[in-house]
C-alpha cells in the first residue's frame, strides 16, 4: 500500500467515523428527543463550561513546566512559553490530522530552541507512556468501582456464558499472540518488537531524570486538573451534576480514549460519553448534550490557543531576539 494512501486513511478513515456517529446519534432521537437536547443547550450553566475549559489550559501550562523536565537532561532549557505554544499548536494540529501534534511539537521546539528534532520527539514518546499509564490507572479504578454496575449491564444484553467465552476467548488470543511474538520472524513483529521496545526506553528514561520526583507530581497535577476540569463540566446541566464518582471516573475514562484515538473525539466523543452515561441512568438525551458541550468547549479553546500560537510564536521569538 503507497505511503500517501497509507496517510490518506489515517485522516480520512477516523473523520468517516465521528461523520457516521453523528449521523447514527442524529438518527436515533425522534423530534421531541432533538427538542430537548437544544433545551439542554440552552439551559446550561455555561459559567461552569468556562471554568472547566480555564482549569484544562492550566493542566496545558503544567504540561509545558512538566517538559522541561524531560529536556533539562539533555542540556536544554527552553523557554516556558516555547513550551506551551509548542504544546498549543499540536493540540490544534491532531483536531485535523492525528498524532501529527506530537512531530509539530518536535519541528517548534528544533526550530526555536535548537533542540534537535530526534530528541525533542523522544522526550514527547516518553511522555505519551506515562500518561498512557496514567489513563490506564483511570480505568483499572473505574472498573473497579462500578463493576457490578457494568457486568450487570453487559449480562442483560449478552447471555453470561458468552461473557465468559469472550473472556476465554481473549485469554487464548493473547497466548496465541505471545507465541506469534516469540516465534515469528516476520515484519509485523518486528514493528511490534520496536513499538515495545520504544515503550520500555520512554518508561526507562523517566526512571532516570533528576528531578524525575518532580516530574511525577506535575503529572498528577496534570490528571488531576484534567479529571477536575470534566467535574466542573458536569454542572453545566442539573441532570449531571449529582452523578456518583464512579461513574464520573469511567465516563472521564470513555471520553478519554475517544479523544487520544480519533481526531480530538470529533463524532465519538459526545457518543460514546453519552453512550456510557446511559449506562448508569442517565438519559440518553442529556448526555449527548452534555458530551457535545464538553467536546464543543474544549475544541473551541485549543483552536483559539493553537491559532494564537501559530501566530504569536515567531513574534515573540523575534522580539526576544532583539
Amino acid at each position: 500500500m503507497r505511503p500517501s494512501l497509507i496517510k490518506f486513511l489515517k485522516i480520512a478513515i477516523p473523520l468517516g467515523l465521528g461523520v457516521f456517529l453523528i449521523w447514527y446519534s442524529y438518527n436515533q432521537f425522534t423530534p421531541d428527543q432533538l427538542s430537548e437536547i437544544k433545551t439542554h443547550f440552552s439551559n446550561a450553566n455555561y459559567y461552569f463550561v468556562i471554568l472547566a475549559v480555564s482549569l484544562s489550559i492550566i493542566s496545558h501550562v503544567f504540561r509545558a513546566y512538566r517538559w522541561s523536565f524531560m529536556l533539562q537532561p539533555m542540556g536544554y532549557n527552553p523557554k516556558l512559553l516555547n513550551n506551551f505554544m509548542a504544546i498549543s499548536i499540536a493540540y490544534l494540529m491532531n483536531i485535523f490530522i492525528p498524532k501529527s501534534g506530537e512531530i509539530s511539537r518536535a519541528v517548534v521546539l528544533s526550530k526555536y530552541e535548537q533542540v534537535p528534532f530526534e530528541k525533542g520527539f523522544g522526550t514527547i514518546i516518553s511522555e505519551r507512556v506515562v500518561d498512557l499509564l496514567f489513563l490506564l490507572g483511570f480505568t483499572l479504578a473505574a472498573l473497579f468501582m462500578q463493576f457490578d454496575e457494568l457486568f450487570t449491564y453487559l449480562s442483560e444484553i449478552i447471555p453470561v456464558v458468552k461473557i465468559v467465552y469472550a473472556f476465554a476467548g481473549l485469554i487464548v488470543l493473547g497466548l496465541l499472540f505471545l507465541a506469534f511474538l516469540k516465534y515469528s520472524r516476520s515484519a509485523f513483529r518486528q514493528k511490534v518488537m520496536a513499538f515495545v521496545k520504544g515503550l520500555k526506553e520512554g518508561v526507562l528514561s523517566i526512571v532516570k531524570m533528576k528531578k524525575k520526583g518532580m516530574f511525577i507530581i506535575h503529572t498528577f497535577i496534570i490528571w488531576g486538573l484534567y479529571l477536575l476540569s470534566f467535574y466542573t463540566a458536569t454542572f453545566a446541566l442539573d441532570e449531571t451534576s449529582a452523578i456518583s464518582t464512579g461513574t464520573l471516573i469511567i465516563a472521564f475514562v470513555v471520553g478519554s480514549f475517544s479523544f487520544a484515538f480519533t481526531n480530538s473525539g470529533f463524532g465519538s466523543y459526545p457518543f460514546f460519553v453519552a453512550g456510557i452515561l446511559a449506562v448508569f441512568g442517565i438519559a440518553t438525551t442529556v448526555g449527548t448534550a452534555f458530551g457535545w458541550i464538553v467536546w464543543t468547549s474544549n475544541i473551541v479553546s485549543l483552536i483559539i490557543f493553537g491559532g494564537l500560537s501559530l501566530f504569536m510564536l515567531p513574534i515573540y521569538n523575534r522580539v526576544i531576539e532583539e
